[in-house]
């Protein structure tokens, strides 16, 4: 008996599709309500004025605007001190 199956099979080419994370809104763009601004895991970028965060993390307008992206010290739980990223619509 052989061990491996006939030929024309591999284990291999069994790859994931891709995700398409990212940006999708840079700042300064303008916006419509409804529009993703950033698709992420995890949140890397926190909603600001007028963005709400999806149940996958997605940030998303909900208003007519440009987007502008700020920098801000937040402190966690434990009082360490970091630097988060906010996406507003304005």
């Amino acid at each position: 008996m052989s061990k491996t199956k006939a030929s024309g099979t591999t284990s291999l080419g069994r790859d994931s599709r891709p995700k398409y994370l990212g940006i999708k809104a840079s700042g300064g763009q303008p916006v419509k309500t409804g529009m993703v601004i950033v698709k992420q895991r995890g949140t890397k970028v926190l909603p600001g004025k007028n963005v709400k965060r999806g149940s996958d993390d997605t940030l998303y307008a909900i208003k007519t605007g440009v987007v502008k992206y700020s920098t801000k010290r937040k402190a966690g739980f434990n009082n360490q001190q970091r630097v988060v990223k906010i996406a507003n619509v304005e």
